[in-house]
């Protein structure tokens, strides 16, 4: 814009400036306002920061909830095995587990009609002892791991893997005595 432009167009304008002095008091109602409108603006900033800190915290409480609920939801196993008390235990659970399967294998391949008692007799005395080691699983849980509990836990795989030895044991002695030769009668002279 040119001064050419500026001056016609303040002509134009001239006589719609105001330009009455302002009445008597007139600063002070201004800075009143000016300080109402301030104090106004500051209770809206801090009832802003309250609200915010409000969510913030209504956040925070929904999160926990949510944890909670999750963590009380989800299954917990009531029941321990050996394996949870330490990694040696693990190995020697794993170890006991491997050799009484591999036993039971061996066991189920004599199916002969002349043992068939023996080794149904063995798998249910093994199923005894099944039942029995998932209550010591629970109570190792509620013992918190006693040693008392542990050393029955290992003894029931021991008492499983003897009664498999000692069935298999039977099962050749009766095969034994099933395939010898009978012997003739010496006494029909």
């Amino acid at each position: 814009m040119s001064n050419m432009d500026l001056e016609h167009m303040f002509k134009r304008l001239e006589h719609e400036f105001d330009i009455e002095n302002p009445e008597l008091g007139h600063e002070r109602r201004f800075l009143n306002k000016l300080n109402a409108q301030d104090n106004k603006s500051t209770f809206q900033l801090n009832h802003a920061k309250k609200h915010q800190w409000k969510s913030y915290l209504a956040i925070a409480a929904s999160v926990l909830i949510l944890m909670a609920l999750g963590f009380y939801l989800t299954p917990h196993s009531e029941s321990g095995d050996l394996a949870d008390v330490s990694p040696k235990m693990a190995e020697t659970q794993a170890f006991f587990m491997t050799t009484i399967n591999e036993e039971i294998n061996t066991l189920k391949e004599e199916q002969a009609p002349e043992v068939q008692n023996l080794i149904q007799d063995a798998l249910h005395q093994i199923a005894i002892l099944e039942e029995d080691y998932q209550q010591l699983k629970t109570d190792l849980v509620e013992s918190g791991d006693d040693h008392r509990v542990i050393y029955a836990m290992i003894s029931n795989f021991q008492n499983r893997l003897d009664i498999l030895k000692q069935t298999l044991q039977q099962i050749e002695t009766v095969k034994a005595l099933n395939t010898s030769p009978a012997k003739p009668n010496e006494s029909y002279i």
